[in-house]
């Protein structure tokens, strides 16, 4: 008998490239920048520990090779500023990151984003249309509500996973790898153990276990987008996991409707972080939408 094929790791992030750190209207930005070619803003999820680098690593080399990524730390996490949000989240973050763009000199840009990354550049596109080239979002929740059913746990799920893992006895790396098992990977076999240290590493920085413990009071106020989304005018691919633990396939497809040049693709054996599980995959869905924009 033939033995059964041993699954294979997904590919972990490696090594991240030097850092760069700039200054935009009173807040630091910590980003990494690779390749050449068109401007493309890399930004981040939203759950415990989660970087630029942590969520596009294996994705990036890809990208690199004919694009121009700057792989974004978003404000409160990785190493940018650890800073207070007063006032709307999304257009606090969107107006930030147009003023980091005004400083490395980028006047528009594809932006490839995930969970809470591509809900600041959604509200972004819809605020500064001219900034925006094209969106590629995966697993962001920009509406509090779904087409078919209420949002698992009324769209908190994020947020108790989080008092979750920063509650009791404090951030483990066991509770780390279960966070990112239960609900950001489908095939928990293939998660690198490099990408458990990643995550649990950052999770321990002081500046975010401030703000985890004051739960969402530092975050700004949350805003539902539903009003924004028809305003956007760039193209826009929402790139979903078939098994996201966090918003059924039904959420995106809802989501790509609002957005007047919207696509949807569904991929499968993935669940919230598919960039990471499957990114050569996720590239070749995504350069072929990123060459198509600007056709008729």
């Amino acid at each position: 008998m033939t033995a059964a094929p041993t699954r294979r790791s997904a590919p972990p992030a490696g090594p991240a490239p030097e850092s760069r750190f700039v200054q935009a209207d009173g807040v630091t930005y910590h980003f990494h920048d690779l390749g050449q070619g068109p401007d493309t803003i890399f930004l981040h999820g939203g759950g415990p520990g989660c970087t630029g680098w942590s969520d596009f690593g294996p994705v990036a080399p890809y990208f690199a090779a004919d694009r121009h990524c700057v792989i974004v730390d978003i404000l409160q996490y990785g190493k940018s500023d650890k800073c207070r949000i007063t006032g709307p989240m999304w257009d606090f973050h969107a107006a930030k990151t147009v003023a980091l763009m005004d400083e490395l000199g980028i006047e528009q840009a594809d932006f490839i984003c995930n969970s809470w990354g591509g809900t600041i550049a959604l509200c972004l596109a819809a605020r500064y249309p001219e900034r925006v080239r094209s969106l590629v979002i995966t697993g962001s929740m920009p509406v509090f509500y779904g087409p078919l059913a209420p949002l698992p746990e009324r769209g908190h799920r994020g947020r108790a996973a989080r008092d979750i893992y920063y509650g009791g006895e404090g951030p483990t790396r066991d509770k780390m790898r279960a966070l990112i098992t239960r609900l950001e990977w489908y095939d928990a076999d293939r998660l690198p153990e490099e990408t458990v240290d990643l995550r649990y590493q950052q999770s321990l920085d002081p500046g975010e276990q401030e703000l985890a413990a004051m739960s969402d009071s530092p975050r700004g106020d949350w805003q539902d987008l539903t009003d924004e989304l028809p305003l956007i005018a760039a193209p826009a691919l929402f790139v979903w996991g078939r098994e996201d633990a966090f918003l059924t396939p039904d959420y995106p497809l809802m989501l790509s409707r609002m957005v007047p040049r919207g696509n949807l693709h569904v991929m499968d054996h993935v669940s919230h972080h598919l960039q990471e599980e499957r990114p050569a995959a996720y590239h070749a869905v995504v350069d072929g939408f990123l060459r198509s924009v600007g056709e008729p």
